[in-house]
């Protein structure tokens, strides 16, 4: 046992100085107005040679002291990793070659970690009722390490959240108890070490995880949060309903009040409620959950109803949420038409076929009963259709407007052929005469 932790810390110095000399290269201005240096502080992380002279002085290195050293390199990788892509000053500095070299340390650590301490029998992973035979030599470390990690990244991220019992300026008070780039480094460092777990080892993970997404949820900064919702939606892709337990309302109710994110990340807060509201209540149409987050939803939209950074990713990814709900949808037709009908005349090609798949996807689930927009629609398609002659997509866009043309004949009948009359002589519409019969019906995809 005693050799096997000798080379695993002796690989673990190694992997480090790799790191190490990377990260002395790279370019850091620490930003204007704070005296807090992330690269220092990633430095800080790294384990040093001097360990190793303590052995060979005769002080033997203990488990405990390599477990710590190995979270707090992993911590490390975390942060150089996470920070491909990153456009926030605290981690934007990081090269991508040092972020792929920390990826391929860490998973070579992983590796030697599983070898030199048969991880296979881990008592912590173990009591996280993981079956390690199904863990892959480069994830155990992973596992293993959420237990220490979560807490800690909880903590740091809290360190500079809101304290509603300041008196002052409250983002003021919260970045002066604890600046925000360490917030912003954790909240990053979670979400990297969130989505290195996949079904189905991640549900037996939900304890630790979630309440730390939690908190990078409530905290004020748009990068914090959008790092917490980055993790959440992996979760809600990687995790049974029934895995969420305790927190499916919690979970919900903070994605409520996260709809009135900023709109850098409001495609995040999007994504995110749409798959968790339909993994949790998926099979409850009727559930005041969905109720709760498509009115907010749609408050937000009615206020800004020609952001495009607002409605482009609703469309985007509503779909599930319509397909769960079905009819319940006609409760809401006064609110979602009026929105279709004014982002139908977008000059951009790919909104315009959005809408589309949309209004078709509504049409479809509820057959438009019972409302008066019918002609309404039937005479924006119709200008739709004559409008795309000028548009890139035009086939693409007359193909969708023909099919819910289709589809609006068979579901209303007399009531779309009052609607049609007045287009049927319109010079510009005379090739969709022969699309409203039975034979061509079955172009309306199902």
């Amino acid at each position: 046992m005693a050799e096997a932790l000798s080379a695993l810390h002796d690989n673990l110095i190694q992997l480090s100085e790799t790191i190490q000399e990377s990260l002395s290269k790279a370019q850091y201005n620490p930003e204007e107005g704070t005296n807090v240096s992330v690269k220092s502080m990633l430095e800080s992380l790294l384990p040093r040679k001097t360990s190793i002279s303590n052995r060979t002085e005769g002080r033997r290195i203990t488990e405990d002291q390599i477990q710590r050293e190995i979270k707090d390199f992993s911590l490390c990788c975390a942060a150089l990793a996470s920070a491909q892509g990153s456009n926030h000053a605290s981690l934007s500095w990081i090269p991508k070659g040092l972020s792929v070299t920390a990826v391929s340390a860490f998973e070579e650590l992983s590796k030697a970690f599983s070898a030199n301490l048969n991880a296979g029998k881990s008592t912590r992973i173990v009591e996280l009722g993981v079956d390690c035979s199904l863990v892959s030599d480069d994830k155990k470390l992973v596992v293993e390490l959420m237990p220490l990690v979560m807490p800690l990244l909880k903590a740091s991220i809290k360190e500079s959240s809101i304290d509603h019992l300041d008196d002052c300026d409250e983002v003021s008070a919260a970045s002066a108890r604890a600046p925000l780039a360490y917030a912003v480094v954790a909240a990053y460092q979670l979400r990297w070490f969130v989505t290195q777990v996949e079904q189905p080892h991640l549900g037996k993970l939900c304890a630790l995880v979630i309440p730390c997404a939690l908190t990078a949820l409530d905290h004020w900064s748009p990068e914090v949060k959008g790092q917490g919702m980055i993790s959440f939606i992996h979760l809600g892709k990687n995790v049974k309903a029934a895995e969420f337990s305790w927190y499916e309302d919690v979970i919900l109710d903070t994605c409520c009040q996260n709809i009135a994110s900023s709109d850098e990340i409001w495609h995040l807060v999007v994504e995110m409620s749409v798959l968790l509201v339909t993994c949790i209540h998926g099979s409850n149409p009727r559930s005041s959950w969905y109720e709760r987050i498509l009115n907010e939803m749609l408050n937000h939209l009615e206020r800004q109803p020609k952001n495009k950074d607002r409605y482009t990713p609703w469309l985007q990814h509503i779909e599930p949420l319509f397909s769960s709900v079905g009819l319940v949808l006609l409760a809401h037709f006064r609110r979602i038409f009026p929105l279709f009908f004014q982002w139908m005349h977008s000059d951009n090609d790919q909104t315009l076929l959005l809408v589309l798949k949309r209004v078709y996807t509504v049409t479809k689930l509820t057959w438009i009963r019972n409302t008066p927009y019918v002609e309404r629609l039937v005479d924006e398609l119709a200008v739709t259709y004559k409008e795309a002659a000028l548009r890139r997509a035009r086939e693409e866009i007359r193909t969708h407007v023909i099919q819910i043309l289709i589809l609006l004949q068979q579901c209303k009948g007399l009531q779309f052929e009052a609607a049609w009359n007045k287009h049927r002589d319109d010079p510009n519409l005379t090739t969709l005469g022969p699309s409203f019969n039975t034979r061509n019906a079955a172009m309306v995809v199902q």
